[in-house]
């Protein structure tokens, strides 16, 4: 049987490319809805992006539900320095004619997994998130009915990304990671220092745009114009692809490699809030309350990418 997921995201190129991977894999991923939350930049672009991917894609049977605009705490710090203005900078994609699905996501969130048995649906994290701490805030049983949380965000040894101690995702929100982290559903983390093993070089960009198809085209685009930021700050070829790490390690484990840890949250630190506190030598002897995913096969992880992403033939998905 399929895995029933949810995706929470903020789509910038990444995430889009994640959750189409998603729905070109039905076989294995039932994906029961997307849930947009703000993030890279502002929730009104994240959500417009996810309907515009999904609308390329031939996919607008998904209902899209808008979540929270800003964290837990505070103000929202979005990242159009990275992402561009819209968050899809980089290809003129028409607006889309698809519109978001009624309700709050952190309620839809709820339904969705109260109305299936219990350890069937898995949350998919590719953002803040803020989306589903609100979830298990309205129903306190959401916690013991997951099958578990695959996300990205967080960083070990590597260091942040949006400061120096602090990975973009934690850091927006580190009261709602805290809240998800603690909360004892089993999760999966990946943190940059394994998508920093997983650049989009030139090769791999080509292999990408020789697909053919529109969608194809659109994001070796996009995926050009969003790794910039990236490619100019490290003095790479390319940059990491984060967000589709989550569904690659739903589809293909073995691809991945790490250990079961403590991770813990910092809030409160002038220097270091949202920083990920990983315990990888067990010298706190506070249980694991995470797989923390540390390497991948990049070579096989970009194979798995563009073979799902080659599902999305010319003019149908």
């Amino acid at each position: 049987m399929a895995r029933a997921i949810i995706i929470d995201t903020d789509p910038s190129p990444d995430d889009a490319v994640a959750f189409l991977m998603a729905l070109a894999s039905p076989d294995e991923l039932e994906v029961l809805a997307l849930t947009t939350v703000g993030g890279n930049v502002p929730l009104a672009l994240t959500t417009r992006n996810a309907l515009m991917a999904l609308e390329l894609a031939g996919r607008g049977d998904v209902p899209v539900y808008a979540g929270a605009a800003g964290p837990l705490v505070g103000a929202l710090r979005t990242a159009e320095h990275v992402h561009g203005a819209t968050g899809f900078d980089g290809y003129d994609l028409p607006p889309p004619s698809l519109t978001p699905a009624e309700g709050f996501a952190p309620d839809r969130i709820v339904d969705l997994v109260m109305a299936r048995p219990r350890d069937s649906v898995t949350l998919c994290g590719l953002a803040p998130l803020t989306n589903i701490a609100l979830a298990m805030l309205r129903e306190p049983r959401l916690a013991g009915h997951l099958h578990g949380i695959v996300l990205m965000g967080g960083a070990r040894a590597e260091g942040g990304n949006i400061t120096p101690a602090a990975e973009y995702n934690i850091h927006v929100d580190p009261e709602a990671a805290a809240r998800v982290f603690d909360s004892g559903v089993p999760i999966t983390m990946i943190p940059l220092d394994c998508t920093h093993r997983a650049l989009t070089t030139a090769a791999r960009m080509a292999r990408l745009r020789a697909i053919g198809t529109p969608l194809a085209e659109a994001f070796y685009h996009l995926l050009t114009f969003n790794k910039r930021f990236d490619a100019r700050q490290g003095g790479t070829d390319g940059g990491p692809l984060h967000d589709p790490t989550v569904i690659a390690a739903l589809l293909r484990p073995d691809l991945f490699s790490g250990r079961l840890a403590h991770v813990g949250i910092e809030c409160q630190g002038t220097l270091t809030r949202g920083m990920t506190v990983i315990d990888w030598r067990s010298v706190t002897g506070r249980h694991p309350n995470a797989l923390v995913l540390n390497r991948v096969d990049a070579e096989g992880y970009f194979d798995l990418v563009i073979e799902r992403l080659s599902r999305f033939g010319i003019g149908s998905p």
